[in-house]
């Protein structure tokens, strides 16, 4: 029998050496296994259950809701569980899609019972459709003091599908194009009206102005011309004789007015004849007198019928100086003025 080799070092690389197997200690059983098991299986089908039923509560299924029927042409892009909105908030959903006996879509909406008082006999249900995305579907009550809205109403629903304008759109951008195309053509009326006014401005601009633009000719321009430079010597010549009316009567009224003029020499007459005046009023008194006189003494009618010649010859003498004088009045005042005496 050989002696062991004393202890060498161990090599790194070596596996390490196997150690034995701890023997396993006996676990004592589990009380009411099954019992347990059963339970806890209980309580998760109790969540889900739970979990489920609120769900369902959250979704409203188990609320009280009003039916509404909206009647349209189509259904398309309408789905099971689409909102009808009332000023932006979901108040009903789309609860299932029928095809009616007449061809029509019967769109069934089950709006909530708390919800249903936003409806009214006099509200207005649109389907709206724009170039992308489903359509929607709105509700319009503008007079809330309405009767509510009964329950299974039926309704007709406006469709507004913004798609359906698009070929309707597109045949008037042709139309558009077309016309644009006949209007700014070469023999188009607007080419030729352009024409027209680059001609007339070009007329605008010449030498004769709009007045040549006017009258189209040259020769009917020029006398205009000639007959406006003839009215302006005509209204020169005005201005001459305007002129001179003007002098003449600053020289009339300085010889009429002026010193040494008719006026004074009027004046002096006038005062001349006021005292003939005078006198021939002093010689009717003494007229009255001679003829109170003549009256009192009766019986010398032949003295006193000389006396009166005499006086009678005084005053014709008198009355023929106013006169004289009248009528030089007359000849150097240039109005016509009447004198008149009258004898007793």
């Amino acid at each position: 029998m050989q002696a062991s080799p004393p202890d060498s070092p161990r090599d790194p690389l070596a596996p390490p050496p196997e150690r034995p197997p701890l023997a396993p200690p006996d676990a004592p059983p589990v009380a009411h296994l099954d019992t347990k098991a059963r339970l806890l299986l209980l309580a998760v089908l109790l969540l889900i259950a739970a979990a489920t039923a609120y769900v369902l509560y959250a979704r409203g299924i188990f609320e009280r809701t009003h039916t509404l029927v909206l009647v349209a042409d189509h259904a398309e892009g309408v789905v099971v569980g689409m909102d009808l909105t009332f000023a932006g908030f979901p108040i009903g959903r789309v609860g299932r899609i029928e095809l009616a006996d007449d061809g029509n879509a019967r769109i069934v909406i089950d709006v909530p019972e708390k919800d249903a008082r936003w409806l009214r006999e006099s509200s207005v249900f649109t389907m709206e459709s724009g170039l992308v995305g489903a359509p929607r579907i709105r509700a319009y009550s503008g007079i809330l003091t309405d009767p509510p809205l009964a329950d299974g109403a039926t309704r007709k629903v406006l469709i507004g599908d913004a798609s359906a304008e698009i070929p309707r759109l597109m045949s008037a951008v042709r139309e558009l194009v077309a016309n644009l195309t006949a209007v700014t053509g070469e023999d188009a009326p607007l080419a030729k009206t352009l024409r027209n006014v680059q001609a007339a401005t070009e007329r605008l601009n010449g030498p004769r102005g709009a007045l040549g633009l006017i009258l189209g000719d040259d020769k009917e321009a020029a006398k205009i011309g000639s007959a406006l430079d003839r009215a302006n010597a005509l209204l020169a010549r005005l201005d001459g004789l305007v002129a001179k009316a003007d002098g003449l009567a600053t020289k009339a009224d300085a010889q009429v007015f002026g010193a040494g003029g008719v006026m004074g020499e009027t004046r002096a007459t006038v005062v001349q004849l006021n005292g003939l005046l005078a006198e021939a009023r002093g010689s009717l008194k003494r007229v009255d007198a001679v003829l109170q006189e003549a009256q009192a003494i009766a019986g010398n009618a032949r003295e006193a019928s000389a006396d009166l010649g005499t006086l009678r010859a005084e005053v014709e003498a008198s009355l023929r100086k106013v006169e004289h004088l009248v009528n030089e009045v007359n000849r150097k005042w240039p109005f016509k003025r009447e004198t008149e005496l009258k004898l007793p």
